[in-house]
């Protein structure tokens, strides 16, 4: 290991640690972590950023999967869409591309207005969006599984993605059922938008999952560790009677669990900064509050049903907390870190790097 690789690693351990902080105290996003990293074999963040600067050209079109449509209102949470809507900026500042956020449509409205928040203009035309500048398409996907591969394939044939990225976005069992957290059916709120996720994997396109519980498209990928450590993800253990448990069986390339997943999207993005050595990458904590109150106001709701600007119970403070922190963690490596250079060599002729791979 070198001096460079070394300092990867360790900024790529902070947001790790950060987008896992656990207010909650109950210790999923622990669980799912444990797992996620002994798949991934290194910090969960840097893995999937350096494979997005491996891929992504300017011009490229990107997906964002995202969009959880809660019971008992019916409405789309927040959890997801804040932090899609933010990560589209980070694709456009980062490599020039075309993000095209893929979602039911009761999130459409909130995306519209989201955009000019975040500085974009958005499209539903994608050839618009492969034209103008600053641009990012918005496309709602069929809740109708017969309709699914239809759509999917029409999708295809227009434009093919260089990366996919699923942010909090529902994924059926292996009975082909969507479940909430608590284990109740939602098929029928939520968009089938795994359908589009399998197709792109299918063809070896770069896919990266984020997920916070194991009921989000990709998490099939560490799926024998959730069902053993994660409550009603094993067969029987889902409460709406079709027996598969709420696990989602699709499975990814690469994943990123965290608290909520939100905040490992902005552990990528801190991520995506770092490597990039540009830290207008990373949004600032008065756009993270910006977004949250316009999402709410356009309709997206907190976890908990509340119409208040919330990501999964964490008000606004907590979530402008985290990009703060990540911001600065970021932002200190990429400008001061070589005044300790001396200490680089000396600790890697140490060996302890050296002897956890």
């Amino acid at each position: 290991m070198e001096r460079a690789e070394l300092e990867k690693r360790n900024v790529g351990e902070n947001l790790d640690a950060l987008m896992n902080l656990d207010p909650r105290g109950y210790g999923v996003c622990r669980i799912l972590y444990a797992g996620s990293r002994k798949k991934m074999g290194e910090p969960l963040t840097m893995r999937a950023a350096g494979k997005l600067c491996e891929t992504v050209r300017e011009n490229d079109l990107v997906f964002i999967l995202t969009g959880f449509v809660l019971l008992p209102h019916k409405e789309p949470e927040m959890d997801g869409m804040v932090s899609s809507m933010l990560l589209a900026r980070s694709l456009v500042m980062a490599f020039g591309a075309k993000p095209v956020i893929i979602c039911p449509e009761d999130c459409m409205e909130a995306v519209r207005k989201c955009a000019g928040v975040v500085g974009l203009h958005v499209y539903e035309d994608l050839q618009t969006v492969r034209e103008l500048p600053l641009s990012m398409g918005v496309l709602a996907f069929t809740k109708n599984p017969a309709r699914a591969q239809m759509e999917a394939e029409w999708l295809l044939k227009e434009a093919v993605p260089s990366a996919v990225i699923s942010v909090e976005a529902p994924g059926a069992n292996e009975r082909g059922v969507y479940h909430n957290a608590a284990g109740k059916d939602v098929s029928e709120l939520e968009a089938k938008t795994d359908v589009l996720w399998e197709m792109l994997r299918l063809r070896g396109i770069l896919n990266i999952a984020i997920g916070d519980l194991g009921n989000e498209i990709g998490m099939g990928a560490i799926a024998g560790h959730i069902k053993k450590y994660v409550p009603f993800t094993a067969p029987e253990e889902c409460i709406c009677g079709c027996g598969g448990g709420i696990l989602a069986a699709s499975g990814a390339d690469h994943v990123i669990t965290a608290t909520c997943s939100d905040w490992g999207c902005y552990g990528l993005m801190a991520a995506l900064a770092y490597l990039k050595r540009d830290m207008e990458i990373l949004h600032r904590e008065e756009m993270e509050e910006e977004v949250m109150r316009v999402a709410s106001r356009s309709g997206l709701i907190d976890m908990t049903g509340s119409l208040l600007p919330g990501i999964d119970g964490f008000n606004i403070r907590m979530n402008t907390g985290i990009v703060s922190l990540m911001r600065q963690c970021t932002d200190y490596a990429v400008r001061y870190s070589r005044n300790s250079d001396h200490w680089f060599g000396p600790v890697l002729k140490k060996g302890f790097f050296a002897e956890r791979g």
